[in-house]
């Protein structure tokens, strides 16, 4: 397949999809690599085309006609906190879009989480605990910044008035 095309394809395919692609299923799709489908969206990502890579896979970020309010949360925890802090961001018709740490030497990091729902938490939790692998957040003794958003700014309000409750806040 041409690659002109096949990345029209993958466009075509992120654009309509509800959840995000890994590069091993659009590979399989596509019938080629997960290296050539890296490579495509990196020369996508060079054109200008907003394609977000998430731990789920890639999403195409297409901006929403609907007013969405966002919110940076400087916020502490535990590891066993990781998804009780998750839960109570969605459980008030948040989402959490990433996680940024900053780093003594590498400076800010930034992961886009794209986390809608306890499903989604739940699954983020579960592929660190399979991998065994360490959240970013130890990095910086559990020190990390979420960008929250909601459709409201009372939505917003009460998420953070809940994290400051459960004492996860950093003022």
């Amino acid at each position: 397949m041409e690659g002109e095309k096949r990345r029209e394809q993958i466009i075509e395919m992120l654009k309509f999809s509800e959840f995000p692609l890994s590069g091993t299923e659009l590979a399989q799709r596509l019938k080629v690599s997960r290296q050539i489908i890296v490579q495509d969206i990196a020369l996508l990502r060079a054109t200008n085309k907003n394609i977000l890579a998430t731990n789920k896979g890639y999403l195409l970020f297409v901006e929403e006609k609907t007013t969405k309010y966002q919110r940076a949360v400087k916020v502490k925890h535990e590891n066993e906190a990781i998804l009780d802090e998750l839960y109570t961001i969605v459980d008030f018709g948040g989402k959490l879009l990433n996680v940024v740490v900053e780093h003594a030497i590498y400076g800010q990091i930034l992961v886009d989480l794209i986390i809608c729902n306890r499903e989604d938490a739940n699954l983020f939790v579960k592929a660190i605990e399979e991998n065994a692998t360490k959240p970013l957040t130890e990095l910086t003794d559990g020190v990390h910044w979420h960008t929250i958003e909601a459709s409201s700014e009372k939505q917003l309000n009460q998420i953070v008035e809940k994290l400051e409750q459960k004492g996860y806040l950093i003022k």
